[in-house]
């Protein structure tokens, strides 16, 4: 992560000197070249026509990809920047253009994810007559962007992303705005790419742990007796991975997760309590309501992870690392608080931490609970689980260069269950707004930027549909994703929580047609015998190969067949309606009201 201060004043090898004049939609593309741009996910419209025609001159140094929907790119950016760290970028038109870009810039706020969203906009003389396709596209955004701009003067254009670029990637990421009107796009000026930011209210100073809170950190760590590590999605933004496992290792203090950071700490190895929260480890959430040292490394205290706060580590001295001093004392009071960059500040707890005297107890406490209490599953003699097809998944490509994406739902919690990350970036998953219609954008993005790994979208059929359009932009944008449909005609987690807290009333969750009985074929607990709609056919529309598959025993070969297949391919694995994510702590609730079964 950049600590930088100040823009750099030297000129970049990549700057293109031009002298003469150019129009704004040629300082747009020549920005997005200097600060290494190679892809763009953009969908055309009358307001950013020039610059449409300025990336087709500039076919050598980008690669525009043509989504099939404006919240595709969004997401498909989304999915090119978690998996890369870089700044993902998007474009679209202005008004429905403009506002479909909401939900990416909403979702990569929340999970504080580097992209820029540049936008058209109707021309600045009938900026706020209600024009044709207007929209006060700052005004919607402001809430859920990191900065915004409206730029009304063709000059500032080359300022404005160099701030842009800067702004999105400092101090904790986040996305930009940069709303620009048609007629500064055609405008013509002689522009200076070497001009200084001018960010009066943005310093992101180098925020580093001071020695002596370090020490303090050190000296609680060395008396705790039931410590944990408790890590979050700022250990992969801030490149802490290794520093983490070798703290992790030199303590032999137990790491606990978020959603966000699986990855950051190797899922399958002997200290790794997997995830925690509403549907994390019952181990993990026992070690952290019986703590005594939570050490929280790039967390945000999150309710789906605390459930009633005043319980949440109720025992423990808590010490809170991250970078963005907001987050500090927000939901939860730290013990010790410090606002650093977590690399850095992990990496200087390393050189002087020694483990706690004597924790041999605390591990054996914990080892009897992953022994008794692991995640799991009943499985069924024909009909296949879904949790067995993510855990056989995990199986076959563990030891396979893999990215996973899900959509939003039972599907994504399960992901997180049963299939171990061992590597930061590996995992894409929309977790703070919990965005249906993310997984198969985002691996479009994610497979564009590591074209040689392979990439699996676990998804659910509701969310799927969300953006099946994407469908498209993969065949004939060539880029061959994987999905693994977990099927079960219903909108999954809804219909587990009306199970659990509203008598199994069924309330628009049902997604078959209106006149078959919500459960055909899975009375003993099988999966539908019919398919709605028919995925495989819908795939084959789009020139996907795809196959369904319903009984335990294809499920082997439908996999590998998914994993080995060298175009797009779906796999449509009709599952029960009937199961649930367990273990389940109902929200705003503690340990005490977990749910097993």
């Amino acid at each position: 992560m950049s600590t930088a201060t100040k823009a750099p004043q030297t000129r970049s090898p990549q700057i293109e000197v031009k002298r003469e004049p150019v129009s704004g939609a040629e300082i747009v593309v020549q920005s997005l070249v200097n600060h290494g741009v190679e892809v763009v996910f953009a969908y055309p419209g009358g307001a950013s026509m020039p610059i449409h025609q300025a990336l087709t001159r500039y076919r050598d140094k980008i690669r525009v990809v043509l989504p099939r929907h404006e919240q595709g790119g969004g997401f498909a950016a989304q999915g090119y920047a978690r998996s890369t760290g870089k700044v993902g970028v998007f474009m679209t038109t202005s008004g429905p253009g403009a506002t479909n870009a909401i939900t990416p810039l909403a979702d990569a706020k929340l999970d504080s994810v580097p992209i820029i969203a540049i936008t058209g906009q109707v021309g600045t003389s009938v900026i706020g007559t209600d024009a044709f396709q207007e929209t006060p596209t700052v005004e919607v955004s402001r809430s859920i962007t990191k900065h915004h701009y409206l730029v009304t003067d063709v000059n500032d254009l080359a300022r404005v992303f160099k701030e842009a670029f800067y702004v999105a990637s400092t101090g904790r990421p986040g996305p930009v705005l940069i709303d620009i009107p048609k007629n500064v796009q055609i405008a013509q000026t002689v522009p200076d790419y070497d001009v200084p930011m001018d960010l009066p209210g943005y310093k992101p100073v180098p925020r580093l742990a001071r020695p002596e809170e370090l020490r303090e950190v050190a000296r609680v760590v060395k008396k705790s007796r039931r410590p944990v590590i408790y890590a979050g999605g700022g250990v992969i933004t801030s490149g802490a991975a290794d520093a983490l496992r070798e703290f992790a290792e030199k303590t032999s203090i137990p790491v606990a997760m978020t959603a966000m950071g699986l990855g950051g700490f190797p899922g399958d190895h002997p200290l790794s309590l997997d995830m925690l929260g509403m549907h994390g480890s019952i181990y993990a959430n026992y070690a952290v309501a019986e703590c005594d040292l939570l050490l929280a490394f790039g967390v945000r205290f999150d309710d789906r992870v605390t459930g009633k706060v005043s319980e949440f580590a109720k025992y423990a001295t808590i010490v809170h690392i991250d970078i963005d001093p907001s987050e500090l004392n927000k939901v939860k009071h730290a013990h010790i608080g410090i606002v650093s960059d977590l690399k850095y500040a992990l990496e200087e707890l390393n050189k002087i931490i020694e483990p706690p005297e004597d924790i041999s107890e605390w591990h054996a406490k914990i080892k009897h609970w992953k022994e008794t209490e692991p995640f799991r599953y009943r499985e069924h003699p024909e009909a296949i689980l879904p949790q067995q097809a993510i855990y056989e998944l995990w199986k076959l490509t563990k030891d396979r260069d893999t990215i996973i994406t899900t959509g939003v739902g039972q599907h994504q919690m399960w992901a997180a269950q049963f299939y171990k990350f061992r590597k930061p970036r590996t995992w894409l998953s929309s977790l703070g707004l919990g965005t249906m219609g993310f997984g198969l954008p985002a691996a479009i993005g994610a497979k564009i930027a590591h074209p040689d790994k392979l990439v699996i979208d676990i998804d659910g059929d509701g969310s799927f549909l969300m953006n099946i359009q994407e469908m498209a932009t993969c065949y004939c944008e060539k880029v061959p994703v994987k999905v693994l449909l977990l099927n079960n005609q219903h909108l999954g987690m809804v219909v587990q929580w009306e199970d659990r807290f509203h008598a199994r009333n069924r309330a628009h969750t049902y997604l078959g047609p209106i006149d078959e009985p919500e459960a055909v074929g899975q009375g003993q607990g099988l999966a539908p015998r019919y398919h709605y709609p028919d995925f495989v056919t819908i795939a084959k529309g789009f020139n996907w190969k795809a196959r369904h598959i319903r009984h335990k025993s294809e499920l082997l070969d439908g996999l590998k067949e998914l994993i080995d297949s060298e175009g797009p391919f779906l796999l449509d694995v009709l599952v029960p309606y009937q199961e649930h994510v367990l273990p389940m702590i109902p929200a705003g609730m503690t340990i005490r009201e977990l749910i097993r079964e």
